[in-house]
């Protein structure tokens, strides 16, 4: 298998340090509700998370919670609330997202305000060794002494500086240096430290709970492209000033970004109002269909939101889910079974490319509808399907519509029937039919003109 890693900028064999491989993968700042592209990013490593298990690695999987933050302290604030009552409600309603889009959960969900002791202690250690100062009661990181600053965004400090607008602050010795410690404000959330009462940058929140859950050195580090300069160039430096220069990620993994229209020039933000949320997508479209679109294109490149493309991927999942439906046990299979794998392997371990990935699945999907047709036996593709649709976080769930949709021509046959039995005066018959079919949810309506009958609730 071979990862394509942002640091060196090519495809590299995937070999991990350990048995277990460790995966960080940077998660949500519970300022405000997810949406799509967020999904994007926690579906595609949700995938890579089930690609590598499915190939046999144990997985460790952390993800961060970010719950303290400019933007909650700032969202908190105008609505009178706690940060930690802010958090709470967001991250409630993130797992439930993740839980119907068919994310596994994480294996642990650290929150940056659990891990204070830890960021004081790595930024203690970088002042030691002249890589931060401090200034003003802030704390600040030196780039400038560390010699690798850059290699992963793939820029110098010089053409960072030209590119940016900076706010001259005083404190810095350097317009590039980044804040690890932030002095209390007046009714900000605040904890003690050796500089006195304040609170983290956002930068050093990755580093501690990444360090103390997984160790110096990380197999895989992932998140969005747009996290990559300033965070996860941040992250490298801190990191590996503090542990001795042991590289500190083997594989960084990035993922595309996904904007609302073509016509966007960036990709879909809350603050900016231009996303649509988990919760809306859910609501319109089936998991699967969801899962179907976010991964029809390669994970590091572009993506926009298309109410068209969901739809027909909508039909794709239901095409599916047809070839799944029953079948003939028994007979001689004319299936490639292996061939299917083989392909579907070959896709997945270059570099995770779902797109062909899919391609093998449609065909399958294709052969396994047309045998059925000819009435041959589909069981082991079936199965084969079912697997590897598993692999891609598919669920093959029928939503309820579906079902209403196949059982609305037996239930008007059943209605038929029990007005014959009731023209016939076999009451009790026709009294236990219109029962069960109460239990399915199926109520009945007589009038003179006739019985209605509809789905309750």
């Amino acid at each position: 298998m071979k990862l394509y890693d942002s640091f060196s900028g090519k495809k590299r064999e995937f070999t991990p340090y350990k048995d277990e491989v460790s995966m960080y993968v940077c998660g949500p700042n519970l300022y405000g509700p997810c949406h799509v592209g967020h999904a994007l990013s926690f579906i595609v490593f949700d995938v890579l998370r089930r690609y590598l298990e499915y190939q046999g690695y144990k997985v460790k999987h952390v993800q961060n919670f970010t719950d303290i933050e400019d933007r909650i302290i700032e969202v908190a604030i105008q609505e009178g609330r706690t940060i930690g009552d802010l958090s709470e409600q967001y991250i409630e309603r993130f797992l439930n997202e993740m839980d119907q889009l068919g994310v596994q959960r994480a294996h642990d969900y650290p929150r940056a305000t659990e891990y204070i002791p830890k960021m004081v202690d790595i930024i203690q250690g970088l002042i030691k060794k002249s890589y931060a100062y401090v200034a003003g009661g802030d704390v600040y990181y030196r780039v400038r002494n560390f010699e690798n600053y850059g290699n992963l965004s793939r820029r110098s400090l010089d053409e960072m500086q030209a590119g940016v607008r900076i706010e001259v602050n005083p404190n810095k010795e350097d317009p590039m240096d980044f804040i690890l410690w932030k002095t209390a404000k007046e009714n900000e959330p605040a904890w003690e430290s050796p500089w006195g009462q304040g609170r983290p940058g956002w930068h050093i929140e990755c580093s501690a709970m990444s360090l103390n859950l997984l160790g110096d050195q990380v197999d895989i580090h992932g998140g969005g492209q747009d996290v990559v300069f300033p965070h996860h160039e941040n992250e490298i430096a801190q990191s590996e000033s503090f542990t001795g220069m042991v590289p500190f990620v083997q594989y960084w993994v990035h993922n595309g970004l996904l904007r609302l229209t073509e016509s966007d020039d960036e990709k879909m933000t809350r603050h900016s109002g231009n996303f649509v949320s988990c919760r809306d997508a859910l609501a319109q479209y089936h998991t699967d269909a969801i899962r179907l679109f976010l991964l029809s294109s390669h994970y590091r490149g572009p993506r926009t939101y298309s109410e068209s493309e969901l739809e027909g991927q909508e039909r794709a999942a239901g095409r599916m889910r047809t070839a799944l439906n029953s079948g003939f046990a028994s007979g001689i299979e004319h299936i490639d079974i292996k061939g299917f794998r083989e392909r579907f392997e070959a896709t997945m371990d270059d570099d995770l490319n779902t797109p062909q990935a899919l391609a093998t699945l449609f065909d399958l999907t294709r052969e396994v509808n047309r045998r059925k047709e000819l009435g041959e036996s589909v069981v082991q593709a079936q199965a084969l399907l079912r697997e590897l649709g598993g692999v891609l976080g598919l669920s093959f769930e029928r939503p309820q519509s579906e079902d209403n949709v196949i059982a609305s021509p037996y239930i008007d046959l059943l209605v038929q029937v029990r007005a014959e039995l009731r023209e016939a005066k076999q009451y009790a018959l026709a009294d236990s039919l219109r029962e069960r079919l109460g239990h399915l949810r199926v109520t009945l309506e007589d009038s003179q003109e006739g019985t209605a009958w509809r789905f309750s609730e």
